[in-house]
């Protein structure tokens, strides 16, 4: 039988609006590995515009900023997410 993962809701609200939607089989590791996935691509993005003159270094800084705040989950470690979510 598969572990059971329960998500607390302030953490599943965060994922589903990263684009993600967990389900209490889809172990933490996972979906945290996935959001850091897409954070990398969304800030690797965001530096080549920069570089390419796209986008000023001020309005960059801010962006990463705002990048940094909107993926707040990245900040909890894999253990911290599989204490939270604690298999059942």
């Amino acid at each position: 039988m598969p572990l059971v993962w329960l998500y607390p809701p302030e953490l599943l609200e965060a994922v589903r609006n990263l684009g993600f939607d967990p389900r209490p089989e889809t172990p933490p590791v996972f979906v945290r590995s996935a959001v850091n996935d897409l954070y990398r691509y969304e800030l690797r993005r965001l530096r080549d515009r920069h570089k390419a003159g796209q986008i000023a270094r001020g309005p960059f800084l801010d962006a990463v900023i705002a990048l940094r705040k909107k993926y707040w989950v990245l900040t909890l470690q894999t253990p911290a997410w599989e204490r939270i979510c604690g298999a059942g």
